[in-house]
């Protein structure tokens, strides 16, 4: 059994970027900088190694940002391994896609996994700033099962 557990959950926890693109990695590496978030950062370049660390002895991360097109597994795969996996239950775990593959079949797809957001990676950093912003001030401030 994994040492993930509901009450490990700590909106200061890491945040974990499953991004393959290195050129991506870089930019957001540079935004979470200067946004100055007290989280640490863990990137992984594909969805299997991404699953392999989730399912290790962590403490629970604060949300994930995942791309959709991923080498080994992709994002939304990903997404349906952590939801039925019995081992894991990271469903009070904020799960969001951040990706460029922005068609109306990838958004049902993703919500129909029960993922809590769609974003597309904006090409300016100024509106990847924002967009990165958005997305961590509002989890920071939403009430999830295991706050209590």
């Amino acid at each position: 059994m994994s040492a993930l557990k509901r009450d490990d959950m700590n909106k200061d926890g890491t945040i974990i970027i499953i991004e393959d693109d290195t050129d991506d990695q870089f930019l957001l590496e540079q935004v979470f900088n200067e946004l100055a978030y007290p989280n640490e950062i863990i990137y992984f370049p594909d969805g299997q190694s991404a699953l392999d660390y989730l399912l290790g002895d962590i403490p629970l991360p604060f949300i994930i940002l995942s791309d959709i097109n991923l080498p080994k597994l992709d994002g939304l795969s990903l997404r349906k391994k952590l939801q039925t996996d019995a081992a894991i239950n990271l469903r009070c775990i904020p799960y969001l896609y951040f990706t460029t593959a922005l068609n109306q079949q990838a958004v049902i797809d993703a919500y129909s996994s029960s993922a809590q957001g769609f974003f597309v990676k904006p090409a300016k950093f100024e509106d990847i700033r924002d967009t990165i912003s958005l997305i961590v001030d509002y989890w920071k401030k939403c009430a999830a099962p295991n706050n209590f």
